[in-house]
């Protein structure tokens, strides 16, 4: 009889940087954009032979088969395009998710603990960066550019503008929602109330952040996100920057 083996890693590994664009990539080709192509195919194959065989003696034009797989092509083939669409935007919001998350890595060389792809219930904070200056929650937004002409985002500190328009997802509510939830968990575990910061960083953007001043958050391309930074004061002691990192990553690594 063999002996039973067991895994020698104590704990699960931390997250990578977007690894939820991953997941909800795989989940979106294998779940939806693979079942439609199979089913297209099918369709166009069972098309094929109906007219194939009608070309046969004692056959008739196979029109019900054609209309009736036609229509499954169709409608497999409009599908294939609205996913593979959703296809494209998650994949560009995951690669700028994961360029800011290796941008943020550096930080640690300055003593920030660094963490990504945090799982809440039904959504993910993309980044949290934990120092003596305070502690940040990093949500990246990676929107298409236009092509020429203008690509400013304003804000004023009460709304975020794309071009002059506002986004259909209000990212103010759902990175101050982030934030709540990283301060909950701190708090659970630690027993201490740390007061994260919220951070929407726009790669590739030119960001006018008026509103900024204001206090509520920031609104950054990624390299001014440093700068701000840099200016703070200390407002946490290396004990509870030890204390907050600790206990989000056991949170991080019980929870994935």
């Amino acid at each position: 009889m063999k002996a039973k083996t067991k895994s020698p890693l104590k704990d699960k590994p931390l997250r990578y940087v977007a690894q939820s664009g991953d997941e909800g990539l795989d989940d979106l080709l294998h779940d939806k954009v693979l079942v439609y192509y199979l089913i297209a195919c099918i369709c166009a194959m069972f098309i094929f032979y109906s007219w194939f065989f009608y070309f046969k003696p004692i056959q008739k034009p196979p029109i019900f088969l054609s209309i009736l797989f036609g229509i499954g092509f169709i409608f497999c083939a409009y599908k294939l395009y609205a996913h593979m669409k959703k296809v494209k935007n998650m994949k560009q919001g995951r690669d700028g998710e994961r360029a800011v998350g290796q941008y943020l890595e550096e930080f640690r060389e300055s003593g920030c603990r660094v963490f990504h792809d945090i799982k809440g219930d039904s959504f993910n904070v993309d980044h949290v960066v934990i120092s003596d200056k305070g502690i940040y929650v990093v949500e990246t937004k990676t929107y298409s550019k236009p092509a020429s002409g203008s690509a400013t985002i304003n804000y004023d500190g009460q709304k975020i503008l794309i071009n002059g328009k506002e986004t259909l997802t209000d990212i103010i509510v759902q990175v101050t929602a982030a934030t709540l939830h990283i301060k909950k968990i701190l708090k659970d575990s630690t027993g201490k109330v740390f007061e994260p910061f919220p951070v929407v960083l726009f790669p590739g953007w030119y960001v006018d952040g008026n509103g900024n001043r204001k206090g509520k958050l920031w609104v950054l391309e990624p390299k001014a996100f440093r700068k701000f930074l840099d200016k703070q004061d200390v407002k946490i002691s290396e004990e509870d920057v030890k204390l907050a990192s600790y206990h989000l990553s056991r949170h991080i690594r019980t929870s994935s």
